[in-house]
């Protein structure tokens, strides 16, 4: 059975989406106290596209997303959908950005405990040197733990050039049924006292920039697992396989660089990938990160997980097949999405429309109800909707229509994603993979 995505012009490591859990597929479908709502916003730095919202910079991004702040949704994640590094920062797309935002499903027998929604703030942190490396990363989580003691939430980062961002003399072109943007100030820079991400370097000349996103609360209004919060680096590995300087494909051990992580209630908010090779050094075969981890102090139980590694193809000015109707159906189940891994895999397909590979990180707490623990699970096959999830700011929140084909199992009328794996969960001596051919 197909996946509804166009076959690669390149066979290796065709196929539209593998998914990975330390869970069974009946225990990943259970019934949860939480639902989760996403909403899937898409943002252009490049100027008129007539269905991604404009965007001269993404220090707007605060003042765009607060239509569904007021409603309840907080950013949960932001990645660009082409990942600009190396060669790719002259491919078009390569300033088209997602964000995603969640709230829990209101009810009415929910009872308000006072919390204020927070406000999301961007600040921007100059990194010396041509490309990122761990010594910069570790630099950020010294300062992002700075920061958190002062009472605000990490929530991710974006990484640019310095000096780019989008293009400031042209006119928005929002699409329809969107507002457009008014001007805002740029981001906030960091303290005259606060150079830790360039001290390595004698001169201060800063060659790209990261855009730091936090979550803070007016005094006395956030929640407690809020305050606190430590934030830990944890490694990240993948073995790459490449076509000159291009990486065509990623193989990684998802479930084992992070089960220790996720099993001490840690949630996996940020990645950072080295992908430029220095000049002059033999190309490696493998490709080295970190994540970064999220302590909270009210010790959360520990975590199960789900990673998607899911193709998105952009068809035209639109993300036509991506990971949203997957997420949406998990949503249902309490899964909650943390993190979204861009990756340097771009392909064409055979219609000539770009694609690239993302990989999803979802989690949710044990169930401790539930099946005893596993030492391992099994593996099942996945067909991924061809419907891209996105909207533009300003867009009515309902429900995408999102084109599955009939199937038993559906949620709230909708088929079901998940009712799409075909073969069920076979037992297996590895991690549970999800392949779908």
């Amino acid at each position: 059975m197909g996946c509804g995505l166009r076959k690669l012009e390149d066979l290796e490591d065709s196929s539209p989406g593998k998914i990975y859990s330390t869970l069974k597929r009946p225990q990943v479908e259970t019934i949860t106290d939480t639902v989760y709502e996403y909403v899937l916003l898409d943002f252009s730095l490049e100027g008129s596209r007539p269905t991604v919202q404009y965007m001269s910079s993404l220090c707007e991004l605060p003042q765009a997303l607060q239509p569904y702040y007021i409603q309840g949704y907080v950013l949960t994640t932001l990645h660009p959908i082409i990942l600009s590094v190396g060669r790719t920062r002259s491919l078009p797309f390569s300033l088209l950005y997602r964000a995603i935002l969640t709230r829990p499903r209101p009810s009415k027998q929910a009872v308000s405990m006072g919390h204020s929604v927070p406000v999301l703030r961007v600040e921007e942190w100059p990194i010396t040197g041509q490309s990122l490396t761990g010594d910069n990363v570790r630099a950020l989580i010294d300062r992002v733990n700075s920061s958190a003691r002062g009472g605000v939430r990490f929530v991710g980062s974006v990484l640019q050039p310095a000096g780019g961002g989008g293009s400031n003399d042209r006119m928005p072109s929002p699409r329809r049924g969107c507002r457009s943007l008014p001007r805002t100030p740029p981001c906030t820079p960091p303290g005259d006292g606060d150079r830790d991400l360039e001290e390595h370097s004698p001169t201060y000349s800063p060659d790209l920039r990261l855009l730091v996103f936090f979550h803070s609360w007016a005094p006395g209004c956030a929640p407690l697992d809020a305050l606190a919060c430590q934030y830990h680096q944890g490694a990240l590995s993948m073995r790459v396989s490449r076509k000159g300087q291009m990486v065509s494909s990623l193989e990684a051990d998802w479930l084992e660089l992070t089960a220790a992580y996720y099993r001490k209630g840690w949630s996996l908010v940020d990645s950072f990938v080295y992908w430029d090779t220095p000049k002059g050094e033999p190309v490696p075969r493998s490709l080295e990160g970190l994540f970064v981890y999220e302590e909270r102090s009210t010790a959360p139980p520990a975590n199960d997980t789900i990673v998607v590694e899911q193709w998105t193809v952009i068809e035209g000015s639109d993300v036509k097949t991506d990971y949203g109707p997957l997420l949406h159906t998990l949503a249902e189940f309490g899964w909650l999405l943390t993190c979204v891994l861009p990756t340097h895999i771009i392909r064409h397909d055979s219609d000539g429309n770009l694609a690239t590979k993302h990989v999803v990180f979802l989690q949710r707490p044990i169930k401790t109800s539930s099946i005893p623990q596993r030492n391992h699970a099994g593996s099942i096959q996945s067909d991924v909707s061809t419907r891209s999830v996105s909207r533009g700011v300003g867009s009515p929140l309902t429900p995408p229509n999102v084109e599955l084909s009939p199937t038993a199992g559906g949620i709230g009328g909708c088929p079901s994603t998940l009712s799409h794996l075909e073969g069920g969960f076979e037992h297996d001596d590895g991690a549970a993979e999800v392949t779908c051919m």
